[in-house]
């Protein structure tokens, strides 16, 4: 009989699986704003890395208040989302489509970022970890407000000079 699960156990997991994918975040980053040919985007880019190294800063204080070490379990989803990513640069390096492929590469993350910290935050609340609910919701504004700089650049930009 398979051992019974609870919301803390799949806290736990979840915790794991967005702590390895800020580490791998944090490695494409820099690789994105390089590749970046848009000041904005370029500068947008190096600004998250920033925010992206709090973000892992967070996830730490979690796990230290929940007791559990720091450490990440492979996140095939995100190992996706980045893949597709590194497609991009490398088939459109060159050319005027590249940074509007580049925002959609960086909403992706944004998307798959906002979806795991929104969870995080609502079972924290339910397991009455009121500081660790804090902590993601700190993270979630962030991640909103980068998705929303991404867009108004996209819409603003970058789209228009791929057209």
């Amino acid at each position: 009989m398979a051992e019974e699960k609870t919301l803390n156990d799949l806290f736990l997991d979840t915790l794991k699986d967005i702590y390895y994918a800020e580490k791998q975040i944090v490695k494409v980053l820099p690789k994105m704003a390089k590749a970046a040919t848009s000041p904005e985007l370029k500068a947008g880019f190096e600004q998250h890395l920033e925010e992206t190294q709090g973000h892992i800063d967070r996830l730490e204080q979690v796990f230290e208040l929940i007791g559990a070490p720091a450490r990440g379990k492979t996140c095939d989803a995100i190992l996706g989302i980045l893949e597709e990513g590194k497609s991009i640069m490398d088939e459109f390096k060159g050319t005027v489509a590249l940074d509007a492929g580049l925002v959609s590469a960086g909403q992706a993350v944004e998307h798959y970022e906002m979806a795991r910290y929104g969870t995080l935050k609502t079972w924290a609340q339910q397991l009455g970890m009121t500081e660790a609910a804090a902590l993601f919701d700190a993270t979630l504004k962030e991640e909103i407000a980068t998705d929303k700089k991404l867009s108004q650049l996209a819409t603003s930009d970058v789209n228009r000079k791929a057209a």
